[in-house]
């Protein structure tokens, strides 16, 4: 009874660890008050809405996944302000095709986040799901660096929301422009971008994904668009349908060549020589790649060390309803038997006992002649 009594207490505090969650609750804010010596001058502006996001390609922040933004002020003690507007994505590469989306020819590679850009007072970088657009109004040696802390303070995407597309590592490293990379997950992106085939003949509601850049060949300049599709098949059936349209001239009079190859059609336009072209296309190759999409955490379902604990919980329980009922029955009868001596229990009647008189009959036997 003593070793129960101290298991209980145990017991409870094991279960109370065990019902913890797994992670922590997902931070709901975007852009912190705090960070690198930089206040916030007053509550942040937050919105779901993208057209205040961005006005003139609301359109564009819908198809990347946008689903909320925070613009705020930040002051230092000497004066200084900085302008920073954030917005979230679905996952990551909704943000990742959002900064390949506003990024600019002539911005300058930052190492900030996981991917970062600069021109002048401007910053653009994306960390897990969310992009920033940061505006100094005078920069320094460490604005940088405060941009790191910052980066390192957002929220961070959990599970597959942090995987990037897989379709940019096909496009050839080799000749590639500068920032020419684009990301297109939509039509309305697409369609404010110089791509050769117009979003009509890409079809997204098949959950097409596009990745092109510019290339500087042998003497003339060339743009290689990779379309990529659930499933070769699908693949197949697109590429002969925009086959069709360019011997038709309905994509205009440029120069395309096609290939595809698994569940990516890859398309050269440009000025490019056939050779030069077919080059190009020959560097694009599928590699087919299982993957676990489904999540890696653990709940409370699938820890096997919560299922001991209940075991452990259960059984306690049962041997302590035992020893209740065992206490309850012996003291109900010890008190009836005190207060009723030999009415309920133990009655006189009831106490027959079968006696054998084992010894009285070998007395019998010694006694007879």
């Amino acid at each position: 009874m003593r070793i129960f009594l101290f298991l209980v207490p145990f017991l409870i505090v094991t279960v109370s660890f065990a019902d913890q969650p797994a992670t922590k609750p997902a931070n709901t804010t975007i852009l912190p008050d705090v960070f690198a010596g930089w206040k916030i001058a007053k509550p942040a502006q937050t919105s779901k809405n993208p057209t205040i996001a961005d006005s003139t390609n609301a359109g564009v922040l819908k198809e990347y996944g946008f689903t909320d933004f925070a613009g705020a002020i930040y002051t230092r003690d000497d004066g200084r302000k900085l302008t920073i507007k954030a917005a979230r994505f679905e996952d990551a590469s909704g943000a990742y095709g959002a900064l390949t989306f506003y990024r600019m020819p002539q911005m300058l590679s930052e190492n900030i986040g996981d991917e970062g850009y600069s021109l002048n007072e401007r910053i653009l970088f994306y960390r897990g799901n969310v992009l920033i657009d940061a505006v100094f109004q005078q920069l320094s040696a460490m604005s940088a660096a405060e941009l790191r802390e910052l980066s390192d303070d957002l929220p961070k995407p959990v599970g597959n929301n942090s995987n990037l597309p897989r379709l940019r590592d096909y496009l050839p490293k080799d000749s590639l422009a500068k920032n020419s990379l684009r990301y297109v997950i939509g039509p309305s992106a697409l369609g404010k971008i110089d791509a050769p085939i117009p979003s009509q003949y890409i079809d997204f509601s098949k959950g097409a994904e596009v990745v092109l850049g510019n290339y500087n060949l042998p003497g003339t300049p060339a743009t290689l668009m990779l379309v990529g599709y659930p499933t070769p098949q699908i693949a197949a059936d697109e590429l002969t349908q925009v086959q069709s349209a360019s011997q038709g001239h309905q994509l205009g009079d440029q120069q395309l060549e096609f290939r595809r190859t698994g569940p990516i059609l890859a398309i050269v336009a440009g000025a490019a020589s056939s050779s030069d072209a077919k080059s190009l296309l020959a560097s694009v190759n599928y590699d087919a790649d299982v993957t676990w999409n489904q999540n890696t955490y653990s709940s409370r379902r699938d820890n096997p060390a919560h299922l001991i604990v209940e075991v452990i919980v259960l059984a306690g329980i049962v041997c302590g309803l035992s020893v209740v009922a065992g206490i309850a029955f012996g003291g109900f009868r010890l008190a009836v038997k005190r207060f009723f001596p030999n009415k309920v229990f133990d009655r006189p009647e009831q106490m027959e006992i079968i006696a054998l008189h084992l010894s009285d009959r070998s007395q019998k036997q010694n006694d007879s002649p």
